[in-house]
């Protein structure tokens, strides 16, 4: 997860509508089910896909009441978290 695009996605979800990262992993999750992507490109596919619903997380955060920037360091602190119990 890049910090910098789930703070971007933020901001789009803040100018726009959330329904428009939705419906745009639906598209991302119906590609991971094509047969012939390589590893490489199935993996920039799930980066944007977590990217994407880590900016929900965030977003849904600063709708509970907590600053755009208390919510991503909430967020990344959980993600960093959860790497080192790994």
């Amino acid at each position: 997860m890049k910090l910098p695009v789930i703070k971007h996605l933020t901001e789009f979800i803040e100018q726009n509508d959330q329904d428009y990262i939705i419906e745009a992993l639906e598209v991302l999750e119906a590609l991971t089910e094509v047969p012939s992507l390589k590893d490489e490109e199935l993996d920039v596919v799930a980066e944007l896909i977590s990217n994407m619903y880590g900016a929900l997380e965030v977003n849904k955060m600063i709708k509970d009441g907590l600053s755009k920037k208390e919510a991503l360091n909430a967020f990344m602190m959980r993600v960093l978290g959860a790497i080192d119990k790994n």
